[in-house]
């Protein structure tokens, strides 16, 4: 597909996500967006309503992507703790596979309106909460230990996946789904009681 005719929403996502990971959200004009883009600033204005909403929408379309993979994987078959693994090594995988929009993200969050950054934390608040479900449900289940509180549990995995931006490169002797599989049987082996 030519960079023409991409929709172009989709090229103002793109352009400003390489941009803000070039230069950085404040660095960066709308200006510059729309000439990357290859379009106007009223066409930019139809599809986003500021450079923050397209921020928030850079990361909002991971965390949506996300959020649905986890709801698959956490209504699906099986015991609870497969369940658990699964949803924790594909949190990592897809935080690799979009590492610039999280990265962006992270980075920028604090530079967000107020009422934007609400809205996402209240969106990243429902995914961990749905997680913090699974950690829970095996702690009721007696297959995972109960003296660990599931919030703990919860805020002790995400640190070290939103902190995935900071080393994990392509180039490594890891691959996304290689760095998963290890995070995800740390949390397990961290939940077997005791």
């Amino acid at each position: 597909m030519t960079h023409d005719k991409e929709p172009v929403r989709q090229r103002l996502i793109g352009e400003a996500t390489r941009l803000f990971a070039d230069r950085g959200f404040e660095s960066t004009s709308v200006q510059e967006i729309v000439a990357a883009a290859g379009v106007t600033k009223g066409a930019m204005y139809h599809y986003f309503d500021s450079k923050d909403d397209l921020l928030h929408e850079i990361y909002g379309r991971v965390l949506r992507m996300q959020m649905e993979r986890l709801t698959l994987l956490a209504d699906g078959p099986g015991p609870v703790a497969e369940r658990l693994h699964a949803a924790a090594a594909d949190v990592v995988l897809t935080t690799v596979e979009n590492l610039d929009d999280s990265k962006i993200f992270f980075r920028s969050m604090h530079l967000l309106a107020p009422d934007t950054r609400k809205s996402v934390r209240a969106e990243r608040r429902r995914y961990h909460e749905r997680f913090r479900d699974l950690v829970t449900e095996g702690q009721r289940e007696g297959v995972f230990r109960a003296d660990t509180p599931a919030e703990m549990v919860v805020d002790f995995f995400f640190g070290s996946v939103h902190h995935l931006g900071t080393w994990y490169s392509a180039e490594g002797a890891l691959s996304g789904a290689e760095v998963g599989e290890h995070f995800a049987d740390l949390l397990l082996t961290s939940l077997r009681p005791k």
